[in-house]
């Protein structure tokens, strides 16, 4: 299936209003993770990236890769929406990185490229994962890591469409998640435990770990609505996978 040409419609549309809304959080602090901007710092998936080349896939408008650049790490920002990068190109700081437009799954970069993937719901999320983890563990060196955070199979199942929420009850089937349909024909993506399992595990790399980010009571989701508001501090609303290149 080519998600391209829609989801790049979409987040070219999208771009100035998703960033009104969500870079006064996501840009304030460096390194946060996710729906519920957990600290690196408290997670430990990232680490030192001082003298790493790191690829951010999937960049938005740069808020990650400026705060690893500063940090010292070779950075280079992609992304599949011109409007996107151009965000990210009025936000850069005084440590410049190079942006790329590009789709995950056919990224355009040799082999051995890069120390460090990463994505926070990012290109992983937007495009087909059996098609880009071979992409991303082509263009890692030997050793080189793939760190990435993505939903929950846990939220997508319970998401009530209807009630705009994610709720206490299934609403969707497990083994029927793969692709979820979002606005104006694009497609974002969602698999089970096992399915990535076998994504990664097939592209020949290595789990490291598996961290189910949780975070405090009262908490604000600054994407999602939910009931009980502090669901994600009773059942995991993210998956951030740290993976590695032998």
């Amino acid at each position: 299936m080519d998600s391209i040409p829609a989801n790049r419609r979409l987040w070219n549309q999208i771009s100035s209003a998703y960033q009104h809304e969500h870079d006064p959080q996501i840009g304030a602090t460096p390194r946060l993770w996710g729906m519920y901007s957990i600290p690196d710092a408290h997670l430990h998936a990232l680490g030192d990236v001082t003298g790493k080349r790191v690829l951010e896939l999937g960049c938005g408008a740069g808020q990650w890769s400026r705060a690893l650049a500063a940090e010292g790490a070779t950075v280079v920002g992609l992304d599949l929406s011109e409007a996107q990068l151009a965000a990210a190109s009025r936000a850069m700081g005084a440590a410049r990185y190079p942006l790329v437009q590009g789709a995950a799954e056919q990224l355009p970069f040799a082999a051995d490229s890069f120390d460090l993937v990463f994505c926070d719901f990012g290109g992983l999320s937007w495009a087909p994962p059996h098609l880009a983890v071979p992409q991303v563990a082509r263009v890692l060196g030997r050793g080189g890591r793939l760190v990435f955070n993505v939903a929950s199979p846990w939220f997508e199942a319970c998401y009530d469409e209807a009630a705009s929420r994610v709720t206490t009850t299934l609403q969707k089937d497990y083994f029927g998640l793969h692709t979820i349909a979002e606005d104006d024909g694009a497609t974002s993506y969602q698999l089970t435990y096992g399915d990535w399992v076998k994504v990664l595990r097939g592209a020949g790399l290595i789990i490291d770990d598996l961290i189910e980010p949780r975070p405090e009571l009262g908490t604000p989701n600054g994407y999602n609505e939910t009931d009980p508001p502090d669901w994600a501090h009773r059942w995991p609303a993210e998956l951030l996978w740290v993976t590695h290149k032998p």
